[in-house]
């Protein structure tokens, strides 16, 4: 089981605005409930029991709401994904742990989704272990999505370079521990970076997520998210 997970909160929502001028994004409301405290649930429910939270733009709006359920990383400079993860790893430990999107939304299938991903982890193979989407399903998909990789046999993925179309997205949550980061950049990062290197290592791994995923990056996918949750 994996009991340490890392909620990725800091940006700045700039495709959701006007909505972000105010608000972070993680905490607009979706049917009700916003999504980070829909990750956070989700969380706890898989048995998690140590959630670090870190925070930007408006993130005193976030820690306010958080509350204790989570420890929040004040960060006085974006970081981008890799560098925030690293800044956090003295909270995270050596893992390994969940890394989510925080402003992501998914529903699970016959089997939860966070257990699964931790009962799929294997340190002896991977480095890195990312939930992948078919990009046909996704609710609120954008024309000219890309996709972002292939998924070969054995589990093992391929980011889609130059090709025009691959099958599966990345779909925000990933697995990995403290090793993923040895020799990683001390300036601001994405964690693509690494991600890359594992690749070519042959340590990069994917699973399929089996139930529905959203992606709610503007006002208008918002708002068919909405729709679909009520």
């Amino acid at each position: 089981m994996i009991t340490t997970a890392m909620i990725l909160a800091a940006g700045r929502g700039e495709r959701m605005r006007p909505l972000t001028d105010t608000i972070p994004k993680p905490l607009i409301p979706v049917a009700g409930q916003s999504m980070l405290e829909r990750s956070l649930d989700k969380l706890v429910e898989a048995g998690v029991t140590r959630i670090v939270v870190n925070v930007h733009h408006l993130g005193q709006q976030i820690a306010d709401r958080v509350n204790g359920r989570a420890e929040i990383i004040h960060e006085e400079r974006l970081l981008d994904t890799g560098g925030s993860v690293k800044n956090a790893l003295p909270l995270l430990g050596a893992g390994p742990f969940f890394i989510l999107n925080g402003d992501m939304l998914w529903r699970d299938g016959p089997d939860k989704l966070l257990p699964r991903l931790g009962m799929r982890w294997n340190p002896e193979r991977m480095d890195a272990l990312l939930l992948l989407h078919p990009i046909h399903k996704v609710i609120g998909r954008e024309p000219g999505e890309r996709g972002d990789y292939f998924l070969e046999p054995w589990g093992h993925i391929r980011h889609r370079g130059i090709a025009p179309l691959t099958p599966y997205v990345f779909a925000s949550v990933s697995v990995c521990d403290a090793r993923l980061f040895e020799d990683s950049p001390d300036a601001p990062f994405s964690l693509l970076t690494l991600w890359h290197r594992a690749e070519a290592a042959r340590r990069l791994f994917g699973t399929l997520h089996d139930c529905e995923w959203f992606h709610v990056g503007t006002p208008k996918q918002l708002a068919e998210a909405e729709r679909i949750l009520a």
